[in-house]
């Protein structure tokens, strides 16, 4: 008995190992289509043949029958290629033991057909509940109590029939019966994965497409767009994963005013780039439609905060400058203080700002003034410069973009976008970005 349940246990275990190969490589759906396509079925009866020609060259002679696991092929065949797969793996495995011969040859064949019909036929109906543990242990162990029976009936003298189920029974039932368990377990598994890589991949194309859409949000600034040589303007926005929260946003008012802004949106990732898009629009609509900068910040404050559910909100720095004179009237909003690199060097402009947009309800905004003469450089950025990490922990910080913009001669807009990414990049190393960086400037002509 001991040696039996040795030898159909080392024979399964090849099996399910193989299984677990074929099943995981995904080569049956990649060559063959959906389980439905006669080449899938065929592929899958063939297998389930092999699978149980290979259980058949390993069992153990007993009395004239060969007991084995050759059922787990035409049971795998059924289940994976219906009962069509299922009857030609129990055809093939059949087969292949009736060459060998015995007096339980012609019992086997037509058990094996019928067990791997069946399985197929149970798959076709209750595909997802043949994976559970206790609906696969109990099918298997029907399939081979039903293979006994089948013996019962067919092997003459009925008394050597019985002396060998009698003998095999135990041993037979439960290692075919937590075989195909097991199995189940293992395409369960494979199943699981292959629905979790396929999610992702679909996850990963709509990044991709949101990405492509949150790009197309952000004002198209070039060399032809604002278009007037009174100023040079340039932004960059790189999140820290696909979408972001990060933004900013260039418009005219009027012929000689523009209005400039850039806003961080307090989190990450998708949600963040969807309240992006609502404060993007929100600002841009409040300051086109309200003459008064303080106005339309209070307006766009309190728009944000109706149906807030996520409690998100958003710093931000607006400005709007007056083209033929160089002056900016604008309003911080909980935002990083931007840099004015002058003929004198480059200083924070610390004015005291407002609270945070999406907050509170109800808040006023005072707009403060700065006057940008010819040459002076005004550098917007968000906490993903100052706040970048190293390895180290070590934070980027606002005297280190200092000492940065000092050592810059005659700076334009482009190049003091570029050197701040550069140094950024450097300074962190390898380390993954901890938040969205975006950075925005405009140099007066």
């Amino acid at each position: 008995m001991n040696t039996l349940f040795v030898k159909l246990i080392g024979t399964l275990a090849v099996i399910l190992v193989v299984a677990s190969i074929i099943g995981g490589s995904n080569l049956l759906h990649r060559f063959f289509g959906n389980r439905r396509s006669w080449k899938y079925v065929l592929i899958a009866g063939l297998l389930g043949g092999i699978f149980g020609i290979y259980g058949n060259i390993s069992g153990i002679d007993y009395n004239g029958a060969v007991i084995s696991v050759r059922d787990i092929g035409p049971m795998l065949a059924g289940f994976i290629g219906g009962p069509w797969g299922g009857l030609l793996g129990g055809l093939i495995a059949g087969a292949h033991r009736y060459t060998m011969g015995g007096i339980t040859a012609e019992a086997c064949i037509i058990a094996t057909c019928c067990i791997g019909t069946m399985c197929g036929l149970l798959s076709d109906r209750y595909h997802e509940r043949m994976i559970k543990p206790w609906m696969a242990l109990l099918i298997g162990a029907a399939m081979e109590v039903f293979h006994l029976c089948i013996v019962l009936l067919m092997v003459r003298p009925f008394e050597t029939a019985l002396d060998i189920v009698q003998s095999i029974a135990l041993p037979f039932i439960i290692v075919n019966a937590v075989g195909f368990t097991l199995m189940m377990a293992v395409m369960a598994y494979i199943e699981n994965q292959r629905t979790m890589t396929m999610e992702r991949s679909r996850l990963q194309s709509e990044l991709e497409v949101a990405t492509i859409i949150q790009q197309s949000l952000l004002p198209p600034i070039s060399d032809t767009y604002p278009g007037r040589p009174e100023f040079d303007i340039r932004g960059y926005m790189r999140p820290a994963k696909q979408v972001g929260g990060d933004f900013y946003d260039v418009f005219f008012l009027t012929p000689d005013k523009i209005a400039f802004l850039i806003a961080d949106v307090s989190g990450k990732g998708i949600p963040a780039a969807l309240f992006m898009a609502s404060a993007k629009i929100t600002l841009q609509n409040c300051v086109r439609d309200f003459i008064d900068l303080s106005e339309s910040i209070r307006l766009a404050n309190d728009s944000l905060c109706n149906n807030n559910e996520a409690e998100m909100f958003v710093t931000a720095w607006i400005g709007i400058l007056d083209i033929p004179t160089g002056e900016v009237d604008f309003v911080c909003a909980g935002h990083n203080p931007p840099v004015l690199i002058t003929g004198q060097g480059p200083e924070y402009i610390r004015h005291r700002g407002g609270f945070v947009l999406g907050g509170m309800e109800g808040l006023t905004f005072r707009p403060q003034h700065l006057d940008l003469k010819q040459g002076d450089v005004l550098f917007l950025y968000t906490d993903g410069v100052t706040e970048a990490e190293n390895a180290a922990n070590d934070l980027y910080g606002e005297e280190r973009l200092e000492n940065l913009l000092s050592s810059l001669k005659t700076p334009d807009a482009d190049s003091v976008i570029e050197t701040v990414r550069k140094d950024v990049a450097d300074f962190v190393g390898g380390v993954d970005p901890s938040d969205d960086m975006t950075m925005l400037c405009i140099r007066m002509n």
